[in-house]
């Protein structure tokens, strides 16, 4: 028994045997010819000519702009101070991403060619055109709504991650920026390096340490400031409540970089608040909070947990709010001690309503770049390094990028920071039980 394709526009006469006549490899190699030859013989002419336009404008248009495009992506320009090569990189992705809409578009051409003709032969009888056109506006308003954005998508956020990706792979730098040299494909020499060569490895490893450090450190300690807090405000014994949490909120009022800026005036080494105020208590000359890259670690993580703890305060004490007190009364009777109350009912109850953005917490801290570039610009400069002594990989990234002209470095040590916020992501995603819908406590 033959399977019919019905769409839900199709009519089929009863009793009709098709038209034996009409065969769908015809169609198709039409189609497969040059689109809207498959629907001009199906005898869907309207469509037909739609398809037909749309690859004959695509030709016209960008024919010349592909194949420039193709060749400067494969050899990055021959002829110095003549040929671009981050031009031509640009085109060669561009190039791609619009064959990569055009074989799209094609695939649909032949698919519907093929179809149709499947359920021609197997006695399809076509509506007027009327009713073709409205049932094609139900079917693919849908469609017209999401392309827009589907096209700004692709060209606003997948073309500067493919050429982020690309530059990865070159070797575009001080020595090799165009237009006076050109850029070249190197592979892999650039991940090699950060593997291999001494100055590389010793700034990647101890960069890449610090940064896993202070993701930890900074964003667990503001969770707990956090948690801590709302769990004691929330006490019943606790009296103007109100008044204890828009003081503790108003941190969250100031601006981030007003702040940190203040903190870098505070910590300063010669005349900030604090070392004056230790030299007045203990004397000395204060602490190196901005020359020595431990006490300048030490003063990072404090400024970070004060920033951020207030946005979690007041998360967790929403959700403190919404358990409801049924559950710790029938702790109360089978004898739970406040802990055990902490552990099984509260807890759970948290991380199960504020998991994901606990993680979105971490995500953020791993690419905070402005508490590290405001405070100490990731200083002090540390011997042997081309990174400082506290700069995270994304400021180092921009320190490569806008200081040393290495940006192909600095594309390189990008994608492996996506690949690991990516992979963390991914990860404590899946294991999140607020993803999957589950309570398991």
């Amino acid at each position: 028994m033959a399977i019919r394709h019905e769409q839900p526009h199709l009519a089929y006469k009863p009793g009709a045997s098709g038209r034996s006549g009409h065969r769908p490899a015809a169609a198709l190699a039409l189609s497969l010819l040059f689109a809207g030859l498959g629907q001009l013989y199906n005898r869907s002419y309207l469509k037909g000519i739609v398809f037909i336009v749309i690859e004959a404008a695509f030709l016209i248009a960008f024919s010349d702009f592909i194949q420039l495009g193709l060749w400067g992506i494969y050899t990055l320009g021959t002829i110095p101070k003549l040929d671009h090569s981050i031009f031509l990189l640009v085109y060669g992705i561009l190039s791609i991403l619009l064959l990569s809409i055009a074989v799209a578009l094609y695939f649909l051409n032949v698919r519907d060619a093929w179809s149709q003709a499947v359920n021609i032969r197997e006695g399809w009888v076509r509506p007027g055109l009327g009713e073709t056109i409205k049932a094609g506006y139900e079917r693919s308003f849908p469609y017209i709504l999401t392309v827009p954005g589907f096209l700004m998508l692709v060209f606003v956020v997948i073309f500067p991650l493919l050429f982020a990706i690309s530059l990865a792979f070159t070797n575009y730098n001080l020595y090799h920026s165009p237009p006076k040299n050109l850029v070249d494909w190197v592979g892999f020499d650039n991940f090699v390096q950060l593997a291999t060569v001494p100055i590389w490895n010793r700034s990647f490893v101890n960069v890449f340490s610090w940064t896993v450090v202070w993701t930890i450190a900074s964003t667990s300690l503001q969770i707990g400031i956090g948690l801590l807090l709302a769990l004691l405000v929330g006490d019943k014994r606790i009296k103007f409540k109100k008044l204890i949490r828009t003081i503790l909120i108003l941190p969250w009022a100031v601006p981030n970089f007003v702040s940190i800026l203040i903190f870098s005036a505070l910590f300063n080494d010669q005349f900030g608040a604090v070392n004056r105020t230790i030299a007045r208590w203990f004397g000395g000359t204060g602490i190196p909070w901005l020359t020595d890259p431990i006490y300048t670690k030490m003063a990072l993580i404090g400024i970070q947990a004060w920033l951020g703890f207030p946005f979690l305060f007041a998360l967790f004490t929403g959700v403190l709010q919404s358990i409801s007190n049924e559950w710790y009364e029938a702790a109360d009777v089978d004898g739970g001690t406040r802990w055990q109350k902490f552990r099984h009912i509260t807890l759970p109850h948290v991380l199960f309503a504020t998991g994901p953005l606990l993680l979105i917490q971490y995500t953020s801290n791993f690419n905070n770049f402005n508490i590290i570039y405001l405070f100490n610009g990731g200083g002090p400069a540390v011997r042997g390094q081309t990174a400082g002594g506290t700069d995270i990989l994304i400021s180092w990234v921009y320190k490569l990028t806008f200081t040393n002209n290495n940006y192909s470095m600095a594309a390189a040590i990008s994608l492996i920071i996506g690949l690991i916020v990516i992979l963390f992501a991914f990860f404590q995603f899946r294991r999140s039980s607020s993803f999957k819908g589950e309570r398991n406590y």
